[in-house]
């Protein structure tokens, strides 16, 4: 998204990176830390893909400090992106649907098989399952969702025995992934909270959900963003990023978002 809107949003409008101010608003603080590093900074324009993150629960807190409530406040419709033609999430849920799109995607690359809907098999609780793609009687992908850190725990002792099954596993801190990430809107009791979190996943749930290679508007986009001739000098540069450990900075959590 910061790609997105540094690069194509600024090219559209004729201006320099550095002259769009992006702020997001995200569930999870870690994406404060995520929009600090190097990889997401641009030197020749000096500036980052993200310029502001806050959270659900810090937006909750502005409209308190300013005795504002939401709902009275006056709507007005979203602009959008230059391309961008509806709103919907892909196919996947509230993790993101990396490991959903990157299953289908697989199963039709490698085996040229495609999958409908994905049935999990739960393994030890709802934030730790497992899906296998059979193919011609045999099973070929093995794939699966661990959430929260006990479930991240599980996973990293096989690797370390040797004895991990799977071609591809979706990680995320938090339990019940995103939706539930650290920075979301806290129930004033927190008996409540399963509840809060149910209405936030059927909210979710209750969003158009589609496939991303179903949906043309946004192969249109890539096309007239990285260029129809896929332009792979453009595609990595802007689409694709490296994680790496890094050195522990004293002034990572200094920056004043």
């Amino acid at each position: 998204m910061g790609s997105l809107v540094k690069n194509h949003l600024a090219e559209h409008q004729c201006k320099s990176p550095s002259q769009i101010y992006h702020l997001t608003v995200m569930m999870c603080y870690d994406k404060k830390l995520e929009a600090s590093r190097d990889d997401f900074y641009d030197d020749l324009y000096r500036t980052r893909d993200v310029d502001c993150v806050v959270t659900s629960l810090e937006v909750e807190q502005m409209l308190e400090q300013r005795n504002l409530v939401l709902s009275q406040c006056e709507s007005v419709p979203l602009d959008r992106l230059p391309g961008v033609e509806s709103s919907f999430h892909a196919v996947g849920g509230g993790a993101g649907g990396y490991l959903e799109n990157i299953l289908s995607f697989a199963a039709k690359e490698l085996f040229q098989t495609e999958i409908g809907p994905i049935e999990y098999k739960v393994i030890r609780n709802q934030d730790f399952r497992e899906v296998t793609i059979i193919v011609n009687g045999e099973p070929k992908l093995h794939f699966a969702a661990a959430y929260g850190f006990r479930n991240i725990q599980n996973i990293v002792q096989k690797m370390k025995r040797g004895k991990c099954p799977y071609d591809f596993v979706e990680i995320m801190a938090c339990p019940s992934a995103c939706l539930n990430g650290g920075g979301q809107i806290r129930p004033p009791d927190p008996s409540v909270a399963k509840i809060w979190l149910q209405n936030v996943q059927q909210l979710f749930d209750s969003l158009d959900c589609q496939k991303l290679e179903n949906v043309q508007w946004v192969q249109q986009l890539y096309d007239a963003w990285i260029g129809p001739q896929d332009d792979d000098r453009k595609r990595l540069q802007l689409l694709h990023t490296q994680y790496h450990s890094l050195e522990n900075k004293s002034n990572a959590l200094n920056i004043k978002w």
